[in-house]
């Protein structure tokens, strides 16, 4: 009868998976075929409650703010596991190990968030919307969901600027949908884009949908502030949309916004001069 597993022997499997060490990551699977199953109890809430070993491909959430280079690997040889001692789990583990990968920023910066998502897709992972990758600035991800056979939505083709899909997208739209959309292209700056849709019919005003991310908390015109651009804010502006609305977090406004956003670490420093000119024009609204 297998040994039960133990925290030790999960965290060297975590450990192996970090660190790329794909010989003692195969060992221990073929030791221990319970690690293709097992969760770990991680008592916090959040979007990483009870983990499966194959989420830890993604350092997301970031841990070791590193992946090595042959995590796809790493990640072929749990799936392969998780195939032969767990197969009613996979569809879970695939999708779920997905939807991190590509949303994370560590995948991203170390190159491997576009291999991992093709290996995921390959091995039977849903693609999904890419919204979620949309929300977390990851482009080049969220495209490549579609290009795999993901669905693309008025949102996405709004983010990804596909003006070829929009006609279509748009008379087929309902009013959540518009107004997801609307946040996303906001949260990304495009203007033009904003002005495509307050044309289609949106509240201005409105917060997003809990769950699309795109600061769920904060109105259009919060996101066109943290987006840097100043086009997308005025025509928000001169559209209609409140100066004087807190988000819901943090209770900044607009104005409030332009100011954190000039003095935070996450903007680098020669980018701080647009904020610096979106709360000299918020200023005299």
């Amino acid at each position: 009868m297998p040994f039960a597993i133990t925290e030790a022997i999960f965290q060297k499997a975590v450990n192996a998976i970090g660190s790329g060490d794909l010989p003692e990551l195969e060992h221990l699977l073929a030791w221990h075929p319970q690690l293709a199953s097992h969760r770990r109890d991680i008592p916090e809430d959040g979007y990483f409650k009870h983990p499966y070993l194959l989420w830890f491909i993604a350092d997301n959430p970031v841990t070791n703010d590193h992946l090595p280079q042959n995590i796809p690997r790493i990640a072929a040889a749990i799936i392969k596991a998780v195939r032969l001692h767990a197969p009613e789990l996979l569809q879970e583990q695939l999708d779920y190990a997905l939807a991190l990968v590509a949303t994370g920023r560590v995948p991203r910066e170390q190159g491997v968030q576009l291999p991992l998502i093709d290996l995921l897709i390959d091995n039977g992972a849903n693609p999904g919307t890419g919204i979620g990758a949309l929300a977390h600035n990851n482009i080049d991800a969220a495209q490549r969901l579609i290009d795999r056979g993901g669905e693309l939505t008025l949102a996405a083709a709004v983010c990804l600027r596909r003006t070829d899909w929009l006609p279509a997208l748009l008379d087929r739209s309902n009013e959540a949908e518009r107004q997801v959309a609307f946040v996303a292209a906001a949260f990304y700056g495009y203007a033009d884009m904003l002005e495509l849709l307050l044309r289609h019919g949106v509240n201005i005003n409105a917060l997003p949908t809990e769950g699309y991310g795109f600061h769920y908390h904060a109105t259009a015109l919060h996101q066109a502030v943290s987006s840097g651009s100043l086009e997308a804010v005025m025509l928000l502006v001169e559209a209609g949309a409140d100066t004087r609305l807190a988000d819901l977090i943090y209770h900044g406004t607009p104005l409030g916004w332009s100011q954190y956003m000039q003095h935070t670490n996450e903007t680098p420093p020669g980018e701080k001069e647009k904020f610096a000119a979106i709360e000299a024009y918020l200023k005299d609204k």
